[in-house]
Protein backbone atom coordinates (compact mmCIF):
# COMPACT_ATOMS: atom_id res chain seq x y z
CA UNK A 1 0.00 0.00 0.00
CA UNK A 2 1.09 3.59 -0.40
CA UNK A 3 3.28 4.88 2.36
CA UNK A 4 3.29 8.53 3.40
CA UNK A 5 1.16 9.27 0.38
CA UNK A 6 0.30 12.72 1.68
CA UNK A 7 3.82 13.56 2.71
CA UNK A 8 5.47 16.76 1.55
CA UNK A 9 8.64 17.23 -0.44
CA UNK A 10 12.28 17.01 0.44
CA UNK A 11 14.39 13.90 0.83
CA UNK A 12 12.50 11.74 -1.65
CA UNK A 13 15.23 11.64 -4.24
CA UNK A 14 12.84 12.58 -7.02
CA UNK A 15 14.92 15.52 -8.19
CA UNK A 16 11.98 17.88 -8.27
CA UNK A 17 12.86 19.92 -5.22
CA UNK A 18 11.17 20.67 -1.90
CA UNK A 19 7.42 21.00 -1.81
CA UNK A 20 6.75 18.71 -4.76
CA UNK A 21 6.75 15.36 -2.95
CA UNK A 22 2.97 15.28 -2.53
CA UNK A 23 2.56 14.79 -6.29
CA UNK A 24 5.05 11.94 -6.58
CA UNK A 25 2.75 9.07 -5.48
CA UNK A 26 0.05 10.25 -7.88
CA UNK A 27 2.53 10.45 -10.77
CA UNK A 28 3.86 6.99 -10.00
CA UNK A 29 0.38 5.50 -9.79
CA UNK A 30 -0.74 7.22 -13.00
CA UNK A 31 2.25 6.00 -14.98
CA UNK A 32 2.13 2.52 -13.47
CA UNK A 33 -1.56 2.27 -14.40
CA UNK A 34 -0.85 3.37 -17.97
CA UNK A 35 2.11 1.03 -18.42
CA UNK A 36 0.38 -1.96 -16.80
CA UNK A 37 -2.62 -1.36 -19.11
CA UNK A 38 -0.42 -1.10 -22.22
CA UNK A 39 2.15 -3.82 -21.56
CA UNK A 40 0.88 -5.91 -18.66
CA UNK A 41 2.03 -5.96 -15.06
CA UNK A 42 4.66 -8.66 -15.49
CA UNK A 43 6.17 -7.01 -18.59
CA UNK A 44 6.56 -3.58 -16.98
CA UNK A 45 9.76 -2.89 -15.06
CA UNK A 46 10.28 -0.58 -12.12
CA UNK A 47 12.77 1.36 -14.24
CA UNK A 48 10.12 2.01 -16.90
CA UNK A 49 7.70 3.28 -14.26
CA UNK A 50 10.14 5.70 -12.63
CA UNK A 51 11.40 6.93 -16.01
CA UNK A 52 7.86 7.66 -17.16
CA UNK A 53 7.04 9.41 -13.87
CA UNK A 54 10.27 11.44 -13.99
CA UNK A 55 11.52 10.23 -10.60
CA UNK A 56 14.23 7.92 -9.30
CA UNK A 57 13.88 4.41 -7.93
CA UNK A 58 14.62 5.90 -4.52
CA UNK A 59 11.50 8.04 -4.82
CA UNK A 60 9.38 5.02 -5.71
CA UNK A 61 10.67 2.99 -2.77
CA UNK A 62 10.09 5.97 -0.47
CA UNK A 63 6.36 5.78 -1.15
CA UNK A 64 5.88 2.15 -2.21
CA UNK A 65 7.75 -0.86 -0.96
CA UNK A 66 7.67 -2.77 -4.26
CA UNK A 67 6.02 -3.02 -7.66
CA UNK A 68 3.24 -5.15 -6.23
CA UNK A 69 2.55 -2.40 -3.70
CA UNK A 70 1.78 -0.19 -6.70
CA UNK A 71 -0.60 -2.82 -8.09
CA UNK A 72 -2.25 -3.18 -4.69
CA UNK A 73 -2.73 0.58 -4.37
CA UNK A 74 -4.08 0.99 -7.92
CA UNK A 75 -7.10 -1.08 -6.94
CA UNK A 76 -7.06 -0.16 -3.26
CA UNK A 77 -7.75 3.51 -3.91
CA UNK A 78 -10.79 2.62 -6.06
CA UNK A 79 -12.13 0.20 -3.46
CA UNK A 80 -11.68 2.77 -0.67
CA UNK A 81 -13.61 5.34 -2.70
CA UNK A 82 -16.42 2.89 -3.43
CA UNK A 83 -16.59 1.72 0.19
CA UNK A 84 -16.80 5.26 1.56
CA UNK A 85 -19.58 6.12 -0.89
CA UNK A 86 -21.52 2.93 -0.17
CA UNK A 87 -21.23 3.44 3.59
CA UNK A 88 -22.66 6.96 3.20
CA UNK A 89 -25.54 5.73 1.02
CA UNK A 90 -26.38 2.79 3.31
CA UNK A 91 -26.46 5.04 6.40
CA UNK A 92 -29.15 7.37 5.06
CA UNK A 93 -32.61 7.30 6.62
CA UNK A 94 -34.37 6.91 3.28
CA UNK A 95 -36.36 4.17 1.57
CA UNK A 96 -34.18 1.10 1.15
CA UNK A 97 -35.29 0.79 -2.47
CA UNK A 98 -33.85 4.21 -3.21
CA UNK A 99 -30.62 3.40 -1.35
CA UNK A 100 -30.13 0.12 -3.20
CA UNK A 101 -30.78 1.83 -6.54
CA UNK A 102 -28.28 4.55 -5.73
CA UNK A 103 -25.68 2.08 -4.46
CA UNK A 104 -26.01 -0.04 -7.60
CA UNK A 105 -25.67 2.97 -9.89
CA UNK A 106 -22.74 4.36 -7.91
CA UNK A 107 -20.60 1.23 -8.16
CA UNK A 108 -21.18 1.13 -11.92
CA UNK A 109 -20.21 4.77 -12.42
CA UNK A 110 -17.13 4.58 -10.20
CA UNK A 111 -16.05 1.33 -11.86
CA UNK A 112 -16.32 2.87 -15.33
CA UNK A 113 -14.55 6.04 -14.22
CA UNK A 114 -11.66 3.86 -12.99
CA UNK A 115 -11.91 1.12 -15.60
CA UNK A 116 -8.18 0.80 -16.30
CA UNK A 117 -7.49 0.41 -12.58
CA UNK A 118 -10.00 -2.38 -12.10
CA UNK A 119 -9.10 -4.17 -15.36
CA UNK A 120 -5.41 -4.17 -14.46
CA UNK A 121 -6.06 -5.41 -10.98
CA UNK A 122 -8.35 -8.31 -11.85
CA UNK A 123 -6.00 -9.35 -14.63
CA UNK A 124 -2.94 -9.29 -12.34
CA UNK A 125 -4.26 -9.93 -8.82
CA UNK A 126 -2.80 -13.44 -8.80
CA UNK A 127 0.67 -11.89 -8.91
CA UNK A 128 0.24 -10.17 -5.55
CA UNK A 129 1.68 -11.78 -2.46
CA UNK A 130 -0.73 -14.15 -0.65
CA UNK A 131 -0.94 -11.66 2.23
CA UNK A 132 -2.02 -8.82 -0.07
CA UNK A 133 -4.51 -11.08 -1.86
CA UNK A 134 -6.11 -11.94 1.48
CA UNK A 135 -6.25 -8.26 2.44
CA UNK A 136 -7.98 -7.31 -0.81
CA UNK A 137 -10.48 -10.15 -0.51
CA UNK A 138 -11.32 -9.03 3.03
CA UNK A 139 -11.86 -5.44 1.88
CA UNK A 140 -14.05 -6.55 -1.02
CA UNK A 141 -16.00 -8.89 1.27
CA UNK A 142 -16.79 -5.99 3.60
CA UNK A 143 -18.07 -3.95 0.66
CA UNK A 144 -20.25 -6.82 -0.57
CA UNK A 145 -21.61 -7.42 2.94
CA UNK A 146 -22.73 -3.80 3.21
CA UNK A 147 -24.38 -4.05 -0.21
CA UNK A 148 -26.03 -7.33 0.78
CA UNK A 149 -27.38 -5.74 3.97
CA UNK A 150 -29.49 -3.40 1.85
CA UNK A 151 -31.12 -6.38 0.13
CA UNK A 152 -31.73 -8.06 3.48
CA UNK A 153 -33.25 -4.88 4.88
CA UNK A 154 -35.59 -4.66 1.90
CA UNK A 155 -36.64 -8.27 2.47
CA UNK A 156 -37.39 -7.60 6.14
CA UNK A 157 -39.45 -4.53 5.17
CA UNK A 158 -41.44 -6.55 2.65
CA UNK A 159 -40.19 -4.59 -0.39
CA UNK A 160 -38.01 -7.33 -1.87
CA UNK A 161 -38.79 -10.95 -2.68
CA UNK A 162 -38.33 -13.04 0.47
CA UNK A 163 -37.34 -16.21 -1.41
CA UNK A 164 -34.20 -14.68 -2.91
CA UNK A 165 -30.78 -15.51 -1.48
CA UNK A 166 -29.10 -12.12 -0.91
CA UNK A 167 -25.60 -13.56 -1.37
CA UNK A 168 -26.52 -14.87 -4.83
CA UNK A 169 -28.10 -11.56 -5.77
CA UNK A 170 -24.85 -9.79 -4.84
CA UNK A 171 -22.72 -12.31 -6.74
CA UNK A 172 -24.93 -12.03 -9.83
CA UNK A 173 -24.93 -8.23 -9.82
CA UNK A 174 -21.20 -7.82 -9.22
CA UNK A 175 -20.41 -10.43 -11.85
CA UNK A 176 -21.99 -8.02 -14.34
CA UNK A 177 -20.14 -5.03 -12.87
CA UNK A 178 -16.77 -6.80 -13.08
CA UNK A 179 -17.55 -7.71 -16.69
CA UNK A 180 -17.73 -4.02 -17.68
CA UNK A 181 -14.03 -3.99 -18.47
CA UNK A 182 -14.52 -6.48 -21.31
CA UNK A 183 -17.01 -4.41 -23.30
CA UNK A 184 -17.45 -0.82 -22.11
CA UNK A 185 -15.78 1.89 -24.19
CA UNK A 186 -15.70 5.56 -23.30
CA UNK A 187 -16.31 6.46 -26.97
CA UNK A 188 -19.19 4.01 -27.25
CA UNK A 189 -22.91 4.82 -27.52
CA UNK A 190 -23.64 4.71 -23.77
CA UNK A 191 -22.39 7.04 -21.05
CA UNK A 192 -21.37 5.74 -17.63
CA UNK A 193 -24.55 7.20 -16.16
CA UNK A 194 -26.76 5.50 -18.77
CA UNK A 195 -25.20 2.12 -18.07
CA UNK A 196 -25.51 2.74 -14.33
CA UNK A 197 -29.20 3.58 -14.62
CA UNK A 198 -29.95 0.44 -16.63
CA UNK A 199 -27.93 -1.83 -14.30
CA UNK A 200 -29.67 -0.30 -11.29
CA UNK A 201 -33.11 -0.71 -12.86
CA UNK A 202 -32.39 -4.35 -13.73
CA UNK A 203 -31.32 -5.08 -10.16
CA UNK A 204 -34.33 -3.39 -8.60
CA UNK A 205 -36.76 -5.12 -10.95
CA UNK A 206 -35.21 -8.50 -10.17
CA UNK A 207 -35.54 -8.15 -6.38
CA UNK A 208 -38.76 -6.16 -6.05
CA UNK A 209 -41.89 -8.01 -4.94
CA UNK A 210 -44.49 -8.25 -7.73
Amino acid sequence: MARNATGSGGGTGDGTGPGSGAAVPERLLAEATRLFAEHGYDRTSVQEIVAAAGVTKGALYHYFGSKDDLLHEIYGRVLRLQTARLDAIAARATDVRDRLAEAAADVVVTSIENLDDTKIFFRSMHQLSPEKQRAVRAERRRYHETFRSLIEEGQRDGHFRAELRPDLVVDFFFGSVHHLGTWYRADGPLSARQVATEFSDLLLHSVRRP
